[in-house]
């Protein structure tokens, strides 16, 4: 309720300003910043970074260098990607440019993933484990 000095517009840009500052300084969000650090190998190619991980399920980044390659794989969880960078080859009919996304449901075998340019791709499901890849 506002007093007869507060007009309800006053009252919501009171409150909005208390909720802005009362939100920064809330500690537990994460933002990893874009750069060099965090970049692992992964594979002959790729490399990943590891954004975030909860009860087994991953948000993380893949790079591939121009020409890399990712065999055939399964995943226990439905695996969702978004290519950031590039374009992705999935199997021999798909490709994937900047903006698309892919779903990949779980226990479903998955075609091997490639590139010829290059690619940066976003990802969330379960890293697959060396023994869901089919080599």
């Amino acid at each position: 309720m506002t007093s007869p000095l507060t007009t309800p517009a006053q009252a919501r840009a009171i409150r909005r300003r208390l909720l802005e500052r009362v939100a920064d300084t809330d500690d537990s969000h994460l933002t990893v910043p874009a750069g060099p650090a965090g970049w692992q190998p992964y594979g002959d190619g790729v490399q990943i970074k590891v954004l975030h991980e909860n009860a087994g399920v991953l948000s993380y980044l893949l790079r591939f260098a121009p020409g890399a390659r990712i065999d055939a794989h399964r995943h226990p969880l439905d695996e969702e990607c978004v290519v950031l960078e590039g374009v992705l080859k999935v199997g021999s009919q798909i490709e994937v440019g900047p903006g698309g996304y892919h779903l990949a449901r779980a226990g479903s075998l998955h075609a091997s993933i490639a590139t010829e340019t290059g690619a940066t791709i976003f990802l969330r499901g379960a890293e697959p484990g060396m023994d869901q890849l089919l080599v």
